[in-house]
């Protein structure tokens, strides 16, 4: 069956003999319409179920009202929170919010982008993907006139708004916290280092190291270890070393630290005792585990309200200029029973 055709203004025009003008002047309250006219534009307007276009009304004025968000998964916390904290400020502001998800593929969300395009948003926020190394079409929005935000994983190079967390610092507290529990060969499961966060989290990882004079041993840092099936792999390989590691970071997510837990409960390893673990983000499921997960919060839904702040600040801003800025967050390490040996 065929979908029952929209309801129009010329719908409405056509059935009570007058202009369209007329009619959208009478739906939009205008003071040029008289008081019958309207109730009866009004009325017939309910009896045929009219809905109002509200895009439409509102690029008239210069704006869609709706922000478009771009996320490499939307069922990871992390993700979830942000767009929770962007949504609970732009509802406040009367505003919309599309959600596209990348699926940390680099032609998706470039498919994602050209979507938001075609839908007139007035601001893109986004969180790249792995795949991204070209921002051709990032820049193309900006190009267009679409305010542009970006959030945790950044393209340095494009001039834009950024909010982000230190993640060189929480790596080093995550590491030295190992330290401190008397851990000393400790390996790092890394994300794709194409990605400004994974390096500045191998940083940290790194300064750790040299500030409490361990040794860095390339064989235990593991490259692209970046979800819970890699991450089980990585591990098993370094658990398979002559000296393995006492501990592992897992600096990518919280799910890699699943994966390195499953591994060690399936090679009958005792953690923290026999084998210390961290993750990163603080994803619900890190809280009831057995053991549960050491991680690090990264206060996702103040990002997202941060993200959503920032644009209506720009907002009202808009005779000037928009200058490219960054807005810095600090997480918080959460020590947790899977590295806690004292």
């Amino acid at each position: 069956m065929s979908p029952k055709k929209r309801t129009t203004i010329y719908d409405i025009a056509e059935k009570l003999k007058l202009n369209p003008s007329s009619v959208s002047r009478a739906l939009n309250n205008n003071p040029s319409v008289n008081e019958a006219t309207k109730k009866l534009v009004l009325k017939t307007a309910n009896e045929m179920n009219y809905i109002r276009n509200t895009i439409a009304s509102n690029l008239r004025t210069g704006l869609s009202k709706t922000i478009g968000v771009v996320v490499p998964q939307i069922n990871q916390n992390f993700f979830s929170n942000v767009i929770a904290g962007i949504e609970d400020a732009t509802y406040k502001q009367g505003y919309n919010i599309i959600i596209c998800q990348s699926n940390e593929l680099y032609e998706k969300e470039v498919q994602c982008i050209n979507t938001l395009i075609d839908q007139h948003v007035d601001c893109i926020v986004i969180s790249i993907s792995v795949e991204t190394t070209d921002h051709a079409h990032l820049q193309n929005a900006i190009n267009r006139g679409i305010q542009m935000i970006q959030f945790d994983r950044v393209a340095d190079e494009l001039e834009t708004l950024k909010v982000i967390n230190d993640n060189e610092q929480a790596s080093f507290d995550a590491v030295t916290h190992l330290i401190e529990q008397g851990y000393s060969r400790i390996a790092l499961l890394e994300g794709p280092q194409n990605l400004d966060i994974f390096r500045q989290r191998k940083n940290g990882y790194l300064r750790a190291l040299k500030e409490h004079n361990l040794p860095i041993l390339t064989e235990l840092m593991m490259e692209n270890a970046w979800t819970k099936e890699l991450s089980a792999e990585a591990t098993r390989k370094l658990l398979g070393l002559q000296q393995p590691p006492d501990a592992i970071f897992a600096s990518t997510s919280d799910f890699s630290a699943l994966g390195v837990l499953e591994v060690a409960t399936n090679m009958n390893l005792r953690v923290p005792e026999e084998l210390g673990v961290c993750g990163y983000s603080n994803e619900h499921f890190s809280e009831i585990t057995s053991p549960s997960i050491t991680t690090i919060d990264q206060f996702s839904f103040y990002m997202g309200k941060t993200v959503a702040d920032l644009y209506f600040q720009e907002m009202q801003n808009a005779h000037t200029e928009v200058i490219a800025k960054t807005i810095s967050i600090k997480p918080k390490l959460i020590v947790r029973l899977s590295s806690r040996k004292k």
